[in-house]
C-alpha cells in the first residue's frame, strides 16, 4: 500500500492479525448476510447487482466483492476488465475480517487466478453455505473460461453446498455431452452429486419446452425436489442464472431446508421473468424485474381505500352513470367480455364498472398459474382451505338474503344456493383437503374474515339488493374463472375445481343471481342503487383479495 493510500484511508492495515475461532455473544442476525463474488453490469440485470437485489428480494442482507468490471448493456458485453487477483484477495479479506457470513455465492470469475484466489479464501474462511453459479458457457454456447480455469472451476465446485449450472454448463463439469432432456440431465446431475457430494441444481430453461422444471438433486445423488412453473414468452431473461443462485443461496443462509429454498427462489424468479418487460430496461435482452414480489406484498399491506368517494355517484338515475372502477397497477391486459352475459341494463352497467377488476383477476399471478397448471399445490390447498371457511360463512349470508328476499322466486333462489355451497362445493374441498392434513386444518384468514364479514354485514344489515349485489361476484367472477380455458384437459390438475365452476348448473345459477339483480336495481331508488353498485365493486376486489392471499 503506498503512502499516498494510507493518508486516504488511515485506517487500513497491510497485515491483519489472524481470526480464532470464538463464541459469537451476539444474537443472530435479523437477515442472513451473504457475500456475492462476482463481475458487474452496469445496466444492472447480472452479476453483482442482480445479486444484491436478489439476496434483499430473498430477505438478506447483501454484500459485494467484484472480480471483474464489465462493461455491457441489454444487447451484449463490450469490455471486460479484470483487476489483479490481490485485490479480489483484499476486498474477501476486508469482508470475512469484520462479517460472519451466512451464505457466499460466486458468479463470474474469469481465470483459473481468479478462481484460485477464491477457493483459497473459502478454505481458510468457509461458509455456511456456498452456492456456485458455474459461469463457464454462455447462453450462445460459447466456452466462456480457458481449459486451466475449467479444471480449477471443477474444483472450487466440489466446495460448494450447491452448484447451479446451465445445462452446457453441467456437460462440462461432467465431460459428457450436453443432455437434450430433463431424464438426461438429471442423470448427469445425480452422477455428480454422487461424486463429489454436491447438491446440483437442474435447470431446463434451455430445454424446448413449455413447462420449466428446476430440481435439487441432493448431495451424493439420490431423488431431488422438483419445482415447476410455465414458460413465459419474453426476452427479459438477462441475468436470470445469478438471480436464482443469489435467491437460493440466501434462503438456505436463512434456514430454509433445500425444498423450501428452491421452491421459493424458482416461484420468486418466475414472478420477476413475467413482469421484467414492463421495466422498459434496453432494447436487447433485458433484465427480470427482482422487486416485484416485494412490491406486491407491499400494496397489498395498503390501507388505502379500495374506491375513492366519487367511484359511484350518490344516486344512480341510469345505468350509463356508472362508470368503470379503476383497479390498482398496471392496466390488465385481458378482455373483459363476461363468460355469462349480462341479462338487462343494470347488470350491463355493473359488469362494465366491474371490468377492470375482473381482467385483474384473471391476470393475476394464482388465477393465472390456476388456469395453467401451473400453480403450485401447496397454494392452491392454502386457497382450498380458506373457501372452506369462506363457504360456510358464505352460505349463511345467502340463508340471510333468502329470509329477506321480496318474492317466493328470490328467496327459493337463495335458499337453494346456500344448500349448492354446502352439499355440492364442498365436497371439492373434502376429496382434496382429506388427504392434506396440514392444509385442512389451516385457521380463517384475515382477507377470508373481511370478506365474509363484509358479505354478512351486507346480507343483514343492508336493503336486500344491496346483499344481493354484494354476493353476485362470487357467482359471477368465478364463472368467468372458470371459462378461462375453452377445454379442460384430462391431465389439467385442477381438472375438478375448474369443472365445478363451468358446470351448466353452475352457469344457470349465475343467471339466476343476475335475474335477481337486474329486476331489483329497476325498482330501486337511485340512492338504494349505488349502494348497490358500490358493495358490486367491493366485492369484486374482495374476490381479488381472495385469490392472491395465497401467495402472500
Amino acid at each position: 500500500m503506498s503512502s499516498d493510500s494510507r493518508t486516504l484511508f488511515p485506517h487500513a492495515r497491510t497485515a491483519q492479525p489472524a481470526r480464532t475461532a470464538q463464541p459469537d455473544p451476539r444474537p443472530a442476525p435479523a437477515l442472513p448476510r451473504v457475500l456475492s463474488i462476482a463481475g458487474t453490469d452496469p445496466t444492472g440485470g447480472a452479476g453483482t447487482a442482480a445479486d444484491l437485489k436478489s439476496i434483499t428480494a430473498a430477505g438478506g442482507y447483501g454484500m459485494a466483492a467484484v472480480t471483474a468490471v464489465v462493461a455491457q448493456n441489454t444487447h451484449g458485453v463490450r469490455d471486460i476488465h479484470l483487476p489483479p487477483a490481490t485485490v479480489l484477495t483484499a476486498q474477501l479479506e476486508a469482508v470475512s475480517d469484520d462479517v460472519e457470513l451466512e451464505a457466499v455465492k460466486t458468479g463470474m470469475l474469469g481465470t483459473a487466478e481468479i478462481i484460485d484466489a477464491v477457493e483459497t479464501w473459502l478454505r481458510a474462511h468457509p461458509p455456511r453455505v456456498l452456492v456456485i453459479d458455474p459461469v463457464m458457457v454462455a447462453t450462445s454456447g460459447d466456452r466462456l473460461l480457458a481449459g486451466e480455469a475449467e479444471q480449477a472451476m471443477r474444483r472450487l465446485c466440489r466446495l460448494a453446498t450447491a452448484i447451479t449450472p446451465n445445462l452446457d454448463e453441467l456437460a462440462v463439469l461432467t465431460g459428457e455431452a450436453p443432455a437434450r432432456t430433463e431424464s438426461e440431465a438429471l442423470a448427469q446431475a445425480e452422477r455428480f452429486a454422487a461424486e463429489t457430494g454436491v447438491a446440483v441444481v437442474v435447470k431446463t430453461g434451455h430445454l424446448d419446452t413449455r413447462a420449466i422444471t428446476t430440481t435439487w438433486v441432493p448431495a451424493g445423488g439420490g431423488t431431488g425436489h422438483a419445482v415447476r412453473t410455465t414458460r413465459v414468452d419474453t426476452t427479459s431473461t438477462h441475468g436470470t442464472g445469478c438471480s436464482l443462485a443469489a435467491a437460493l443461496a440466501t434462503r438456505l443462509g436463512a434456514g430454509d431446508d433445500p425444498r423450501t429454498a428452491l421452491a421459493w427462489a424458482s416461484r420468486w424468479l418466475h414472478e420477476a421473468i413475467q413482469h421484467g418487460a414492463a421495466l422498459q430496461v434496453g432494447g436487447g435482452n433485458g433484465p427480470v424485474d427482482h422487486g416485484h414480489l416485494g412490491r406486491r406484498l407491499a400494496a397489498a399491506g395498503s390501507a388505502a381505500p379500495w374506491l375513492g368517494p366519487d367511484a359511484v355517484p350518490a344516486r344512480l338515475e341510469a345505468p350509463a352513470d356508472l362508470h368503470p372502477a379503476p383497479a390498482d397497477g398496471p392496466a390488465p391486459t385481458h378482455g373483459s367480455a363476461p363468460a355469462v352475459a349480462p341479462v338487462g341494463p343494470w347488470t350491463a352497467a355493473l359488469w362494465e364498472a366491474g371490468a377492470p377488476l375482473a381482467a385483474a383477476i384473471d391476470d393475476s399471478g394464482f388465477v393465472a398459474a390456476l388456469v395453467d397448471g401451473s400453480l403450485p399445490e401447496e397454494q392452491f390447498s392454502v386457497y382450498l382451505a380458506q373457501d372452506a371457511h369462506y363457504l360456510q360463512r358464505y352460505s349463511r349470508a345467502l340463508a340471510a338474503l333468502a329470509a329477506s328476499a321480496p318474492d317466493d322466486e328470490a328467496r327459493a333462489f337463495w335458499s337453494a344456493s346456500s344448500r349448492t355451497c354446502v352439499e355440492t362445493e364442498m365436497e371439492l374441498h373434502h376429496s382434496w383437503l382429506a388427504p392434506r392434513p396440514e392444509a385442512a386444518t389451516l385457521p380463517v384468514g384475515p382477507v377470508t374474515s373481511a370478506y365474509t364479514d363484509f358479505l354478512l354485514a351486507r346480507a343483514l344489515g343492508s336493503p336486500h339488493v344491496v346483499g344481493a349485489a354484494a354476493a353476485l361476484p362470487c357467482f359471477w367472477l368465478y364463472a368467468q374463472v372458470g371459462a378461462g380455458l375453452p377445454e379442460v384437459p384430462a391431465d389439467h390438475p385442477y381438472r375438478d375445481w375448474l369443472l365445478t365452476y363451468r358446470d351448466p348448473d353452475f352457469v344457470e345459477g349465475v343467471r339466476g343471481a343476475l335475474v335477481i339483480v337486474e329486476r331489483e336495481l329497476a325498482v330501486a331508488s337511485p340512492e338504494v342503487r349505488a349502494d348497490a353498485a358500490r358493495d358490486f365493486l367491493l366485492a369484486c376486489r374482495h374476490e381479488l383479495e381472495f385469490f392472491e392471499q395465497a401467495r402472500r
